[in-house]
């Protein structure tokens, strides 16, 4: 952003975002360029972590009796400076919502949940709404309502989840307060409470845990440096420092439309390679579609440090992308296990607050159970203990339908698309639930996982396919022939179908978005049904083979 100083100054996202989006966020010939639409549930998001953050500061607050000064967020920014600057000069021991006084001299602007004074000085604490630690050990940590950074140790059951970007955000606000002359400068650390909220995680910023054996610190410099340049080239009209590359981040940038054409008409090597490799392929002077497609795949790649899919696969995706094919075969011969008995698997979550809905196809040999679409589901608002039972229900009628296959001497196979999902909330679920009546042990979850029966239908197109335009199962079973029923259908969307059908918000519980979320599941399994049918039936004769292209 650009100041009213006319000073580029940067908040601390900017060391997490994508170059080129700093770029196109501080060239003033950008600014009347449309955006793409929101996120629609962008909005929805932002409601989310603004309750999970009220709820926490009310506990803290009840738990810390103290001076505390709350600071609104709805404030004017002037007034929530001022706040901030009061709060400071009376030493408060705990200040929420802060928003630090710009600094046009460091180049820097921005605010912090919580600001904890140590008796030198404040260390900052972020309130985020993702999951920060997972099963292990090693996250220093302190129990949720004790905010004293000099009761942290080492907990013995947790590790820290990778979130690079709450460090560098720490870093940011701990620089600001360095050039106020508030920081704790004894102490270089953060505190992260995530979704969860038992927990606060303590961050030593300064700590070799970055890759090379760097700290936070030294991260943050190097990328704040390298944005702080790209930045002040766009707002002066200088050569720009950050041209457009497709990255994971581009899916849910408002700038894409804009990257997009300038990479299309340039047919620019990252519409097929991501990341590194495309950064590597334009040094090698390799930077349309059209160079690599060239390229001999038996030969030596271009790239000296390679990363992502491989040589041979990089060019026959460009060979692929200049033809226009969604999928071409990476094998002679393509083929998917298949079984007497079959059910097609499919769960819906709601962000990391639970699994809601265990969707199941049945089809095939005829064992004595009902055949075709089955729900197991609860519609109280996740977090719930009814997750227990829908879970319990799901897991018995699958048990059942494996034991009778068995016992009619047939074989039996279960698929899913990306079993990562599946297989999360399968062992969350025991974990969670274990004292519950009819969840299994883990042991069992381990070994069906573990066992032919359970099929990734992901897995099988990643090993036998290469696709051009991605790998969800809303790209590809197209390709089989299969379609939505609602044209809204995705993961985002059922978000907000779900906060409707359990009456999130506060109104009454909506139906009809009830029975939408069951179509929309019941289309997803049906989807797998159709993909691993074509996989066995058609694909050998209507997809390419990759040496033909």
């Amino acid at each position: 952003m650009i100041s009213m100083q006319g000073e580029v100054v940067l908040d601390a996202g900017a060391v997490s975002r994508c170059r080129r989006r700093v770029h196109l966020e501080h060239d003033p010939a950008m600014r009347e360029v449309p955006l793409s639409p929101p996120d629609p549930t962008a909005q929805q998001r932002i409601d989310d972590a603004t309750a999970h953050r009220e709820d926490i500061v009310a506990r803290l607050m009840a738990a810390n009796p103290g001076h505390w000064v709350k600071i609104g967020r709805d404030l004017p920014a002037h007034e929530r400076v001022e706040r901030t600057e009061q709060a400071f000069a009376a030493q408060a021991q705990y200040i929420w919502g802060a928003l630090l006084p710009v600094d046009p001299a460091g180049h820097r602007r921005g605010g912090i949940d919580l600001l904890v004074r140590t008796g030198r000085g404040y260390v900052p604490v972020l309130v985020v709404r993702h999951r920060i630690t997972d099963r292990g050990a090693g996250a220093v940590v302190t129990e949720l309502t004790d905010l004293d950074p000099g009761h942290r140790k080492a907990d013995d059951a947790r590790k820290v989840r990778s979130q690079p970007r709450d460090q560098l955000r720490l870093v940011h606000i701990r620089r600001m307060l360095q050039t106020l002359g508030q920081a704790d400068e004894a102490l270089t650390t953060g505190g992260v409470i995530g979704l969860d909220a038992d927990v606060v995680v303590w961050h030593d910023l300064a700590a070799g845990t970055w890759p090379g054996g760097r700290s936070a610190l030294t991260e943050y410099q190097v990328r704040f440096a390298d944005r702080l340049a790209i930045a002040s080239a766009a707002a002066n009209g200088e050569e720009p420092l950050a041209e457009p590359s497709r990255v994971l981040e581009c899916r849910r940038c408002p700038w894409w439309p804009t990257c997009e054409v300038v990479l299309t008409e340039s047919r620019d090597v990252s519409l097929v390679v991501r990341g590194e490799d495309a950064v590597e392929l334009r040094r090698a002077g390799v930077s349309t579609v059209d160079k690599l497609a060239a390229l001999d795949p038996a030969g030596e790649p271009p790239a000296v440090n390679w990363t992502g899919v491989t040589f041979p696969d990089a060019v026959v995706l460009a060979r692929a992308w200049l033809a226009d094919l969604t999928l071409v075969r990476r094998v002679e011969a393509v083929d998917v296990p298949r079984g007497d008995v079959e059910v097609d698997v499919d769960m819906e979550s709601f962000g990391d607050a639970g699994a809601y809905l265990w969707g199941c196809l049945l089809t095939g040999a005829d064992i004595g159970v009902p055949q075709g679409y089955r729900a197991f589901a609860t519609w109280d608002p996740l977090p719930t203990g009814d997750e227990a039972r829908s879970f319990a229900e799901f897991w018995a009628w699958l048990t059942d339908v494996r034991e009778r296959t068995e016992a009619a001497g047939l074989t039996f196979r279960a698929y899913c698309y990306n079993a990562l999902a599946e297989n999360r909330w399968l062992f969350g679920s025991v974990e969670r639930f274990g004292d519950h009546p009819g969840i299994p042990s883990k042991k069992d979850i381990q070994s069906f996982v573990d066992s032919e029966e359970w099929v990734d239908l992901f897995r099988s197109v990643t090993d036998q396919f290469l696709c051009s335009h991605g790998k969800g199962l809303k790209v590809i079973a197209p390709v089989a022939g299969f379609s939505w029923r609602d044209p809204e259908a995705g993961g985002e969307a059922s978000m907000r179908w779900y906060r409707d059908a359990v009456g999130m918000d506060g109104e009454k519980p909506d139906d009809e978005q009830r029975e939408r979320l069951l179509r929309y599941n019941e289309d997803d399994v049906l989807a797998t049904r159709a993909l691993r049918e074509w996989i066995s039936a058609r694909a050998q004769a209507e997809v390419p083979y990759m040496f033909d292209l």
